[in-house]
């Protein structure tokens, strides 16, 4: 099957695309946008968050087929060519990133949460971030980052 949509506002067609494949499969091997990544493929871990429709998604739920006629949004898509989100320079600048495989995920869901909340508490972060997992930090300089890209994007915490 072909599957057409907008992906970070272009217009994007995968083709030979079979009835099981997820969107994160089509993103990542047939588009060439590797951002999203591939670890638990059950909608446990995050590491594959996309905007669908302006609504943030797990892509390894999401069959290709469903995307077919609509907006995606992929991490690389948050970036303005060079200049990077306020997400995703709170990200670098609080040392946030480690190995970098759930980063694009949580950089998504935080850019959700704060088009959502643009001045979360602590808990309403926790809670915003419950869904993405990571292994290598303690999870306090995510929150930092959280904090810093609500300032910058004019939040007051």
């Amino acid at each position: 099957m072909r599957v057409t949509c907008r992906i970070n506002g272009a217009t994007r067609t995968a083709d030979d695309v079979w009835e099981g494949e997820s969107l994160l499969y089509v993103l990542r091997e047939r588009l060439g946008l590797p951002g999203s990544k591939n670890a638990c493929e059950q909608g446990e871990c995050g590491s594959c968050t996309v905007y669908l429709d302006g609504v943030a998604v797990c892509a390894c739920l999401v069959a290709a087929g469903q995307a077919a006629g609509r907006e995606i949004v992929t991490v690389e898509g948050l970036s303005d060519g060079d200049d990077l989100d306020p997400v995703q320079r709170a990200f670098l600048r609080t040392g946030a990133v480690q190995c970098g495989f759930c980063t694009p995920g949580l950089v998504v869901a935080v850019h959700d949460l704060l088009n959502r909340v643009p001045d979360p508490s602590d808990p309403e972060i926790r809670e915003a971030l419950a869904g993405n997992l990571c292994r290598c930090t303690g999870y306090e300089k995510i929150m930092d980052a959280v904090r810093l890209a609500a300032a910058e994007r004019g939040g007051s915490r």
